[in-house]
């Protein structure tokens, strides 16, 4: 599959890169992110490869612990949307009728808010911290989710091997996740690797608006933000922590796309 799609070998080396980066951030970065180096703004030089920001602080090492956070905050905030979705997901289709309509016109419900906007105001009441934003990011992410479990589930579970379970006296807990949701995951793969990449936008949104990940930790949306003023002194303070966000999300939908194709029949 990867010899044959050359972007999704581009996204899978990159976010490999990323991920060991930010594992080996304590190894691998030059500097504490919150040491403060110089006593004014340095351009990028052989000691700051990527110069220093507005406090002197060194904006490689800067870069290097905020992918740490934020790819944290997409994955834990991927798994919480999973969680929600595919348990809703799976009710919604294996039960049907009642329960199916009314877990679908709730869904609907949460799907007609504007996602950025119910993000902003529930952060606006809690204190943003990062396990807030985790939390907040995946308690507004699982409506696609859901939505396409109950597709699957609502294909699957007329299947024969279904029939052969409730046959064979299976309780409904068995079939839906011994049966039925194995068979569903391929399209979960594909929507969870997607979900990353919307994660790491609305973090990187959140983060810049002053609603994210707080100062003094360091992540790529907080760090756009600091960098506000000094566009035409310092454009290297945006430019990093941008071109960062712009290789992780392509990353990932060079890969989601790639996995589609890979689990999908119909593509071989």
């Amino acid at each position: 599959m990867l010899k044959k799609n050359k972007l999704a070998l581009f996204g899978l080396i990159i976010l490999v890169l990323f991920c060991v980066l930010a594992a080996l951030a304590p190894v691998i970065a030059p500097y504490d992110p919150g040491e403060i180096m110089e006593s004014e703004i340095q351009g990028p030089s052989l000691k700051h490869l990527f110069g220093t920001d507005d406090l002197g602080r060194d904006v490689l090492s800067r870069v290097i612990y905020g992918g740490r956070i934020s790819l944290s905050v997409a994955a834990v905030a991927v798994l919480v949307a999973l969680s929600i979705g595919i348990m809703i997901g799976a009710i919604s289709g294996y039960y049907g009728g009642l329960i199916d309509e009314i877990i679908m016109r709730f869904t609907d419900i949460m799907l007609s808010f504007p996602t950025i906007f119910l993000i902003l105001v529930i952060q606006s009441v809690l204190t943003p911290n990062i396990y807030n934003v985790m939390i907040v990011i995946g308690a507004t992410s699982w409506m696609g989710i859901a939505r396409l479990v109950r597709g699957e589930f609502l294909t699957l579970k007329e299947r024969e091997f279904v029939e052969a379970a409730r046959a064979i006296g299976c309780s409904n807990l068995r079939i839906i996740f011994r049966h039925i949701l194995p068979n569903s995951m391929a399209p979960i793969i594909v929507a969870a690797t997607l979900g990353m990449a919307g994660a790491i936008l609305t973090e990187s949104a959140l983060s810049f608006l002053g609603l994210g990940v707080q100062p003094p930790t360091p992540s790529w949306g907080n760090m756009l933000m600091d960098s506000q003023t000094y566009l035409l002194d310092a454009p290297w303070m945006a430019i990093i922590p941008g071109l960062f966000i712009v290789l992780a999300v392509l990353s990932l939908y060079f890969v989601g796309e790639a996995l589609r194709e890979a689990l999908n029949p119909k593509e071989w």
